[in-house]
């Protein structure tokens, strides 16, 4: 069996951060979070990764990327074109947004031969997030349906104190399986609670412990296969509803097909605290977040030697 790959999400630029969070050092080594991503993906087992960048910062990230985790995983590159569309479609007059994170993901299948992982570039999930991912992919295998998988997080742990974030707020089975999941765009702490609205106006208070997703999966190569089929039916209606805006979302897709019964998808959960710099004041608490743990000893002070 082909050994699990995973596939890190890049090409996004932070808007609300304000520049390209994905490179910007947090430690005085000059780390970013992907080098604890990457880190923690080799402790658990990963040996490949596939970035998917945008072409304008390749060389950005290559010098962050290729002379210090580059030296011991075995990284390449795709790139996601705003172009790169089926046959039929083009550009619209004044798109500048990308396409989506199902769009991302196709840019790389040329590359990808068996189980994948997928995450962001910018977010930090933990070690045993890992752990649990890889093991479940050396696992995964079609049957009837596709057998996919997703770490979950607890709300509570994902949220920042200084704003709001979209998060996938999962609904499961009985047996713990993913049933659904409602995407929500703006989700924040209010009086103590998170809450989250559709139009400023009405909140709606969501448990502190409902799982989410963070974009955190594992698929079997049957989603390449199911996102590149539904790209021209999501473009059709895309441009006729929100042809500058309208984004192929994952969540969305695998949602999809849930509930057409085509997939399944196993929970993994985890205690893991996620942080992130969504916002630029979300940089000091990752920075002391770091800090500590490798004064716990829980990473090396120099990662990459």
């Amino acid at each position: 069996m082909t050994k699990p790959v995973l596939v890190v999400m890049a090409a996004g630029m932070g808007s609300r951060y304000g520049g390209l969070k994905q490179i910007d050092p947090i430690t005085e080594q000059g780390e970013i979070i992907i080098d604890f991503s990457l880190y923690d993906a080799m402790m658990a087992g990963f040996d490949d990764v596939i970035f998917i960048i945008k072409k304008e910062i390749e060389a950005d990230v290559r010098a962050r990327i290729d002379e210090r985790a580059g030296r011991h995983l075995n990284i390449r590159y795709a790139f996601q074109e705003l172009t790169d569309l089926p046959a039929g479609f083009s550009l619209p007059e004044g798109r500048v947004k990308p396409w989506g994170t199902c769009h991302a993901i196709l840019a790389a299948q040329d590359l990808i031969e068996g189980n994948f992982g997928v995450i962001n570039a910018d977010d930090y999930y933990g070690p045993d997030a890992y752990r649990l991912l890889y093991e479940d992919l050396l696992r995964a295998k079609d049957g009837a349906v596709y057998d996919y998988s997703m770490v979950g997080y607890r709300l509570a742990n994902t949220l920042t104190e200084h704003g709001h974030v979209a998060r996938g707020v999962c609904t499961l089975d009985a047996n713990g399986g993913l049933s659904g999941v409602d995407e929500r765009a703006k989700i924040l702490w209010r009086d103590g609670q998170p809450m989250y609205t559709e139009d400023d106006i009405a909140w709606t208070a969501l448990p502190v412990d409902a799982t989410v997703s963070m974009n955190f999966w594992g698929f079997t190569p049957s989603l390449l296969q199911e996102m590149a089929d539904g790209f021209p039916e999501f473009l059709e209606d895309a441009l006729r509803r929100d042809p500058l805006k309208a984004e192929y979302l994952l969540p969305r897709k695998v949602d999809e097909l849930l509930k057409a019964g085509k997939a399944r998808v196993r929970v993994l959960p985890t205690d893991e605290r996620w942080f992130g710099v969504t916002y630029q004041e979300d940089k000091a608490h990752v920075q002391d977040s770091v800090r500590a743990m490798k004064d716990k000893g829980l990473y090396p002070e120099v990662l990459w030697k």
